[in-house]
């Protein structure tokens, strides 16, 4: 496909400047469309490398001046098409956008650029007694991650992206570099521009810098795992754990489906029915506490092999099966796709909520391992599709928009941390109605020329 002349004319304006980190090679722009996700890939036409914060605000005013859509991209590991390029355009990789800025220990936070992953950032860290707790499960960029709100396996304590962004650096459509809070805990000043664009997918401007809340290292750190007869009785003994004030720093679900593709995958000999996985933090008593509390409330459920560890190797190893539930899934049926899909209810309704989606995607004949952040009603479904069987994927479709409209009847949500991108625009219309058009005019009057990201959320 011929590329538009806009694109050719930003080339020109931007080439002298950035040089060698401008490029229109078609292999490296195909690296660049939607890598993580069943949402087809849609190339953009050119990938840039910015390295300043005054490099992303040229390339947006250069950009907005043609009209040329733009695409900010980190590992590409969002799964509803958020770094697609549907109406092509630029790219900016802003992995290069990487350092620490600076880390206020005293105030347990720090100011990163947005091309840090969360795993070189903890590395950083790690000298100074601290952490940043949000792990989505992918090694993400904290752009990317604030971008989609990003959430993961230590939420249930620890919050999400937008408990833990206390400020930002953005360049807006119209070029300008704006600040939307100093350091402060906490401020009154005005519309909350943070939280705006923290899960604005890029589309309302492109993140520079974040200052991020952080954690000290726990002192002790255990990992319990159990097993149940059922699906119902695990989640209903993560809902008594939570409601007797257990203070959970994670509380993960797999099925007796994932935790069987993962003996496969790492031959971890866990015996084949739903699994709770559970860390605590704090000190030596407490988390022995914890534990025994934790052993007593699981007995009511029929919790059998009840097992805890507190070397990090044996912990590690642990949470890393978890991780590995997207690969092991793969191998269940190879040369299919994982369409991965997630939602999110009130406690109360979890129990209920995962069995019914186990037993619709059995009807329907489909393989769908299913994991969770159950500690906040928060569940992922890996829906195995054949690429080549256009019936099959409209199943596979048809069970996720199944899922979305189920979670919402219980007065959840259709995405708990996945996003809307391109894949769940009816649904977010379908769960808030009235209030996406007052988000679509928040979209115009901040990128009139629709040059963010377009196409996705609305």
């Amino acid at each position: 496909m011929q590329r538009p002349l806009q694109i050719d004319q930003v080339t020109a304006a931007l080439r002298d400047r950035l040089k060698e980190r401008l490029s229109a090679n078609p292999t490296l722009r195909s690296q660049h469309a939607n890598t993580a996700s069943w949402v087809p890939p849609e190339p953009p036409d050119l990938v840039i490398f910015p390295e300043t914060t005054e490099e992303v605000a040229f390339v947006v005013s250069v950009c907005g001046e043609l009209g040329v859509p733009i695409i900010p991209f980190g590992a590409g590991t969002s799964v509803e098409g958020q770094v697609n390029a549907p109406f092509g355009g630029v790219c900016l990789d802003m992995t290069r956008m990487n350092r620490v800025l600076r880390i206020g220990a005293r105030d347990l936070d720090c100011t990163v650029e947005p091309g840090i992953t969360r795993k070189a950032l903890n590395l950083a860290l790690r000298d100074q007694g601290l952490f940043f707790p949000i792990d989505p499960g992918a090694d993400a960029t904290l752009g990317g991650m604030a971008s989609t709100r990003a959430s993961g396996t230590n939420a249930v304590r620890y919050g999400t992206m937008k408990d833990n962004v206390l400020a930002l650096e953005a360049v807006m459509p119209d070029g300008r570099i704006i600040r939307t809070a100093n350091r402060a805990r906490k401020t009154a000043t005005g519309y909350d521009l943070t939280r705006l664009l923290v899960g604005a997918e890029g589309t309302l401007g492109i993140i520079t810098k974040l200052t991020l809340r952080l954690h000290g290292i726990p002192e002790a750190i255990a990992v319990a795992r159990c097993h149940f007869p059922n699906i119902e009785a695990a989640c209903d003994a993560a809902i008594a754990s939570i409601q007797f004030g257990l203070p959970l720093a994670r509380m993960e679900l797999m099925d007796a489906l994932t935790v069987g593709a993962i003996n496969a995958y790492s031959d971890t000999g866990l015996p084949e029915q739903p699994i709770l996985l559970v860390e605590f933090h704090g000190s030596p008593a407490s988390v022995a506490e914890q534990l025994k509390n934790f052993e007593e409330i699981v007995s009511d459920y029929g919790a059998t092999d009840v097992v805890s560890v507190d070397a990090p190797e044996e912990c590690n190893k642990l949470w890393q099966a978890r991780h590995d539930a997207w690969w092991a899934a793969l191998r269940m049926r190879p040369g299919c796709l994982a369409y991965t899909t997630d939602v999110c209810v009130p406690l109360s309704r979890l129990s209920e909520c995962v069995s019914l989606a186990g037993a619709e995607a059995q009807r329907l004949g489909l393989v769908a391992p299913t994991v969770g952040h159950v500690g906040d009603g928060n569940f992922h479904m890996l829906v195995l599709l054949d690429p080549d069987s256009t019936s099959e994927k409209k199943l596979g479709l048809d069970f996720a928009g199944w899922l979305a409209n189920l979670a919402m009847s219980m007065d959840g949500t259709c995405t708990g941390e996945h996003g809307i991108g391109q894949g769940k625009q009816d649904a977010l219309r379908r769960e808030l109605g009235d209030s996406t058009e007052y988000m679509a005019a928040i979209k115009v009057a901040l990128d009139p020329l629709g040059i963010m990201n377009p196409g996705k959320i609305f």
